[in-house]
């Protein structure tokens, strides 16, 4: 027995533990997203329909085999259809991974300070004037295509431009701010709704628009309610309602300063290596 073991153990390769690792990696991560989506309750529905097609075959259940295999067949297409939204947002953070963005790498740690004070102190206005207002920093998913549906800005933030392009008599304070690096870049823009139906019948439009954007890019985005003066902040379709100034604060300079220093580590290594290749 010991020396069946020992065997066993012996024919085992480096590339084998490795493929092992790299499908327990894959099968965790599409877990991971299942639990994060709706599609956890259909993956319920498929472990008992494979389940069901298991038995039809111990059990040699003709008929019900082939309306399993016929089901199956349909429903991958079926799938693809109902899931785009999830599957997109897999494809496009799989995509993600090792890219370097430029909408932080370019600022100085002081440009960094100096944008996140801004944000706080023009949140904390909306919030003690009960401004409604929805603000998206874009991050490593570029937002071009929601930017098209606003009036392009590309003005330096200020307290003060915020709160002219929120005011309620202005004519831009209808939707979106999209914030790139420093800058406010456009406003007015439109932002894709949630379709999820268990978020709350006291949040509006603004909280289901933030929500549908973080579904299908890594924005960070802003929320202040108009009626209540609350904040909330929404990212990876998570919403954290209710915060005060200083974790709004905490949030958004890990968001500026982690993500500049690592930006700008990555970039030097790749300018050595270019220099190095010259």
């Amino acid at each position: 027995m010991l020396e069946d073991l020992m065997g066993l153990f012996m024919s085992i390769r480096i590339t084998d533990v490795l493929d092992i690792v790299i499908v327990a990696f894959l099968l965790y991560k599409l877990l991971e997203f299942i639990k994060e989506t709706r599609a956890q309750q259909l993956f319920r529905g498929i472990l008992l329909i494979i389940l069901a097609f298991i038995l039809s075959e111990v059990l040699d259940l003709n008929l019900l085999n082939w309306l399993l295999t016929s089901l199956v067949t349909v429903g991958i297409i079926a799938i693809v259809i109902l899931f785009q939204p999830e599957i997109r947002r897999a494809l496009e953070q799989l995509g993600r991974r090792g890219i370097i963005s430029g909408q932080f790498r370019d600022l100085s740690k002081e440009e960094m300070y100096a944008t996140v004070h801004i944000l706080v102190d023009a949140i904390d206005d909306f919030s003690s004037t009960r401004t409604g207002a929805l603000m998206v920093i874009e991050r490593e998913t570029m937002l071009n295509d929601i930017i098209e549906s606003g009036v392009i800005i590309d003005g330096e933030m200020s307290v003060r431009l915020l709160g002219n392009l929120f005011y309620e008599g202005s004519p831009l304070h209808d939707g979106a701010v999209i914030i790139r690096g420093n800058k406010v870049y456009a406003a007015s823009c439109v932002l894709p709704l949630t379709s999820r139906q268990n978020i709350g019948k006291n949040l509006g439009t603004r909280h289901r628009a933030g929500l549908g954007l973080s579904e299908v890019s890594d924005a960070f985005v802003i929320i202040v309610s108009e009626e209540t003066g609350a904040i909330s902040v929404v990212q990876n379709g998570e919403m954290k309602r209710f915060l005060d100034l200083k974790a709004l604060e905490k949030m958004l300079l890990d968001i500026y300063i982690t993500s500049g220093e690592s930006q700008g580590f990555f970039s030097r290594i790749l300018g050595s290596k270019g220099r190095k290749a010259e």
